[in-house]
Order: structure tokens, then C-alpha cells, then sequence
């Protein structure tokens, strides 16, 4: 796991916490910065795996 995959689960984590303080507390702002963070987690997520796929792809066309 690289330091994007690390970075998307703590922006999903946070943002996990504060949509769930936003509904407990019918707090319509925080719950939106907790949807969003959530989301932001799923992109640094995607770029990780981006690069993961990236690395790989180079490390088997140098193998060749």
C-alpha cells in the first residue's frame, strides 16, 4: 500500500466521522464536508492504484 492508498483511507475515515456527526447532529454542512472528504478518499484511492498498475506494467516491460 502506497502513501495514496494511506492518504484515501484517512480522507474516508475522516470524512466517514464528520457525515456522521453532520446526521446525528442534523448539521446539513458538516455532513456535505464529510460526503466530500469520503469522496476525495475514493480518488486517492484511484490514483493509487493507477500507480500501482503503472509499476507494475514497468517492472514486467523492464523484465523482458
Amino acid at each position: 500500500m502506497d502513501k495514496e492508498h494511506m492518504k484515501g483511507l484517512a480522507d474516508k475515515a475522516k470524512g466517514a466521522a464528520k457525515d456522521a456527526a453532520g446526521r446525528m447532529t442534523d448539521d446539513k454542512k458538516l455532513q456535505t464536508e464529510g460526503k466530500f472528504d469520503k469522496a476525495k478518499g475514493e480518488v486517492r484511492r484511484g490514483v493509487g492504484d493507477i500507480k500501482d498498475a503503472t509499476r507494475k506494467a514497468v517492472d514486467h516491460a523492464s523484465k523482458r
